[in-house]
């Protein structure tokens, strides 16, 4: 029955509007409407960056529902950023957003990968804030927000060093 339904297109006149209007989806917290005229707009301009952007953030918006598949597929729309300062600062924002939506879930262990994926978010800020373009702090504010949500769950620890296994050494 699926085969029955094609996408349609975007014509090349509309691009423009769709653009604003996948941005303003996001603003009103409708990310897979968002994601879904990304997707179109992309089909028209692969290597269109502003999509690409925003694909990223709207698949970053849902992380909570789509978990590590999010971050596989957010991340291969990342590499398709042609900017190395846009790749680093979108993929610290990505890694800082699967943080909070672990730290939701309340599972054991819970605290040591939110901790991770924060951790890997500094990371990305650290690398974008070194490719940063004159004037733009984005990166810093993002890393200042990270350090204060550390300090404000002081139950965020790494992790114990997973053992070595003897079976292993042998």
């Amino acid at each position: 029955m699926q085969d029955e339904f094609e996408l349609k297109p975007l014509s090349r006149d509309a691009f423009a509007s769709a653009l604003a209007k996948a941005d303003h989806y996001r603003l009103l917290n409708e990310p897979r409407q968002a994601e879904s005229i990304y997707l179109d707009v992309l089909e028209l301009e692969p290597r269109n960056q502003r999509a690409l952007a925003g694909l990223v953030l709207a698949i970053s918006d849902q992380l909570e529902r789509r978990k590590d598949k999010g971050v596989r597929t957010a991340r291969e729309h990342l590499a398709r950023l042609d900017d190395p300062y846009a790749r680093a600062y979108f993929d610290g924002i990505l890694c800082e957003r699967r943080a909070y939506a672990v730290m939701k879930t309340h599972r054991v262990g819970s605290s040591r990968m939110a901790y991770d994926w924060l951790r890997e978010a500094l990371d990305r800020y650290t690398e974008a804030e070194a490719l940063r373009p004159a004037g733009v702090d984005d990166p810093i504010l993002r890393w200042n927000t990270v350090v204060r949500v550390l300090r404000r769950h002081p139950e965020l620890q790494p992790g114990p060093e997973p053992e070595t296994s003897q079976f292993l050494l042998e």
